[in-house]
């Protein structure tokens, strides 16, 4: 039977091997490929066995925490056994003295020293025990992986397949530290959490919807083509065959330049269809993070979604991903700032797009409402009487007055403001006698048909 003094020197040397494996779990999860890279151009011993580790992170750092754990697990025994032997009565004496010794040791000796020292010094303790961790590696790296299974089976939901002990919720932790302490802005910190919810978001959840995507048919001419990315403001418009579900290729603006400069007869004779550049396809649960590097490795600035039945669901640019982490992309051309109504000084009006339906009317004296065009705002009201996405200059006819889309504000151009004009008596009339109001969606291309 082994001593008293036998069982506290185990229980030291147990508790000693527990605070250098934590230092080594706290230095491997802390160091980085950058940093091991430096370490080897520095000639720092050790660095060459670290770079392997450091490539297979998790399932180093999950053995030295379960040669940790089981360390600390035996120390507890130790520790425990000991005191019973001390203090036989009553029954609850010996194990409650055991309980708040390692409550200590655990929380000063092994929770605050060794990972201070571990994290302060990450690159010579990880060097350091690089060997160490290798050995446990191989010793327990099946049981890691059996228990890892078990608790994956016992845990509802998705598990992870290396363990939730080196995670992105541990550094997204560290973050929040990092902001508390004031070493990160408050922005800075959000953009680190975006770029982890980045892998999590789907294409359908950063993508222009279908009914906000500006088109154009594949027999138009180019000068039909340059007229509408001018006014849309878009540098790259899908071009549809038969229907918007049947999307043909990508219209670039640079192309009709080129080609109108070089060429300017073309403007009039040739269809977009001849430029068009072929279409990238990407389904709709695609990741956003997946996506944006196929379009990097592609060199592809836009594409278009589709829907589980193969539809087109909408559009996606490598903007609209980055907006994700960074926020609001917005250019010299985006107006920051529109009041809701503004008075001119010929007596029309100009309305922000986002102006609720309900209070436009009680402006005008309108009879329209929300209710009855099934949309909620002046935006919503040009494009259900349209039929398609406004652009600046597209207008209808409402009661006596014509509603102009007029500024195009944010990078998805959309309608800021609208133009309210008042009407001439003849044309209210007119319109009255053919119950009809009038909708211009594309002026320019009716005249350059003319022509």
């Amino acid at each position: 039977m082994v001593s008293d003094l036998g069982l506290a020197i185990i229980a030291i040397a147990l508790v000693i091997i527990a605070m250098f494996l934590v230092g080594l779990e706290q230095a491997l999860t802390r160091v980085s490929n950058a940093g091991v890279a430096q370490m080897r151009a520095d000639g720092v011993r050790g660095a060459t066995r670290l770079a392997p580790i450091i490539a297979d992170r998790a399932r180093y750092v999950n053995a030295v925490l379960l040669a940790r754990l089981t360390a600390e697990a035996f120390a507890t025994v130790t520790v425990t056994v000991a005191c019973i032997r001390q203090f036989p009565e009553p029954l609850w004496l010996g194990p409650a003295i055991a309980g708040v010794i390692m409550l200590v040791i655990a929380f000063v000796v092994l929770g605050v020293a060794p990972r201070t020292l571990g994290q302060q010094h990450a690159q010579s303790v990880a060097a350091s025990g690089a060997g160490l961790a290798k050995i446990l590696a191989a010793v327990f790296g099946p049981i890691v992986s059996a228990l890892i299974l078990l608790g994956n089976a016992l845990t509802p939901g998705k598990g992870y397949r290396e363990g939730p002990f080196a995670t992105q919720a541990e550094l997204r932790e560290l973050v929040d530290l990092a902001e508390a302490d004031d070493v990160i802005e408050a922005d800075e910190r959000e953009m680190i959490h975006s770029v982890f919810e980045l892998g999590e978001t789907l294409a359908r959840e950063v993508m222009v919807p279908r009914t906000e995507m500006v088109w154009i048919e594949h027999d138009k001419r180019l000068r039909q083509g340059l007229s509408l990315a001018l006014r849309s403001g878009f540098s790259r418009i899908p071009v549809i065959g038969d229907n918007l579900d049947d999307v043909v290729g990508i219209l670039y603006l640079k192309d009709l330049t080129r080609r109108s400069f070089e060429h300017h007869e073309a403007e009039q004779t040739e269809k977009v269809e001849r430029i068009m550049r072929p279409v990238t396809f990407v389904p709709d649960s695609k990741p956003a993070d997946e996506l944006m590097r196929e379009m990097q490795a592609s060199r592809t600035h836009v594409a278009i979604v589709i829907d589980e039945y193969g539809g087109t669901a909408g559009l996606i640019t490598i903007e609209d991903i980055l907006e994700e982490i960074v926020g609001e992309i917005a250019d010299e051309y985006d107006f920051s700032e529109i009041p809701e109504t503004e008075r001119l000084p010929n007596g029309n009006w100009r309305v922000s797009a986002r102006m609720q339906l309900d209070d436009f009317a009680d402006l005008l004296d309108l009879n329209v409402s929300e209710e009855e065009e099934g949309v909620d705002t002046v935006a919503g009201l040009l494009a259900n009487r349209l039929g398609v996405v406004p652009i600046a200059g597209s207008s209808i006819d409402v009661g006596g007055y014509r509603l102009v889309a007029e500024l195009i504000a944010g990078r998805r151009n959309r309608v800021g403001a609208v133009l309210v004009e008042a009407l001439p008596q003849d044309q209210v009339n007119a319109n009255e006698e053919t119950g009809v109001e009038q909708s211009h969606a594309d002026k320019g291309e009716e005249s350059d048909d003319e022509s």
